[in-house]
């Protein structure tokens, strides 16, 4: 409907907004196909990045420190029930495909992973068209936060510092502020230096953000 308003209106170009077709990397193919300009980053990019799964696999690559977990798509209750007994719980389970706190299950019994499985891949299905999840290690009292980055059409990509992103409802922000008082310059630095790495590793066009759990307990 989207595109063929467009069309009806000659527009030329599309910004997403953010959220949900910001991160449907369907959504930018279309749009280039008619020959209208996706304001954001190249399809591929929103595809890799947008995909919780292939993402951690792209840190990983960069050396990016990950939780723990199992980084493909959970395709039973017993691969599950094996994953989490490996990792220990508490564990969460996460949709793959999308945000906004949506498809996500902190499991802290082994008696509740059926449900909160179902309940996981039902949400995400309904939110994404995408009932993909996997499990990683559950986090008590996370720090959340993201770095900045802006990409150019030539290869250059900037960072522009972290916002601390901690303070949510639902799993979802509330309040953004920078700087962050938990992490001192010696993180952040290193931080910003792996967030643009990772960006420039898939060409990234555009303002994006590279997000962290922080664990003040880790040392």
């Amino acid at each position: 409907k989207i595109i063929q308003i467009c069309k009806k209106m000659n527009v030329d170009a599309v910004h997403p907004g953010y959220g949900f077709l910001s991160e449907n990397y369907l959504f930018s193919k279309e749009l280039s196909k008619n020959n209208i300009i996706f304001i954001g980053p190249p399809a591929n990019a929103v595809k890799e990045m947008g995909d919780k799964i292939s993402s951690k696999k792209i840190a990983l690559k960069a050396k990016v420190n990950c939780i723990p977990g199992i980084n493909k798509e959970i395709r039973s209750l017993e691969e599950a029930s094996k994953v989490s007994n490996n990792i220990g719980f508490p564990v969460m389970i996460k949709a793959s495909a999308g945000g906004g706190g949506k498809g996500m299950r902190i499991v802290r019994k082994k008696k509740d992973l059926s449900e909160l499985l179902k309940s996981a891949k039902n949400e995400a299905k309904n939110a994404f068209g995408d009932d993909r999840v996997f499990i990683e290690k559950y986090i008590e009292n996370p720090r959340h936060i993201e770095i900045q980055v802006l990409g150019d059409k030539f290869g250059n990509i900037i960072s522009l510092g972290e916002r601390e992103c901690s303070i949510q409802r639902r799993h979802q922000k509330i309040i953004e502020e920078s700087p962050s008082i938990a992490i001192n310059q010696e993180i952040r630095d290193e931080m910003c230096k792996k967030s643009e790495f990772i960006a420039s590793s898939i060409n990234y066009i555009g303002a994006g953000t590279i997000e962290y759990l922080y664990d003040p307990n880790s040392g």
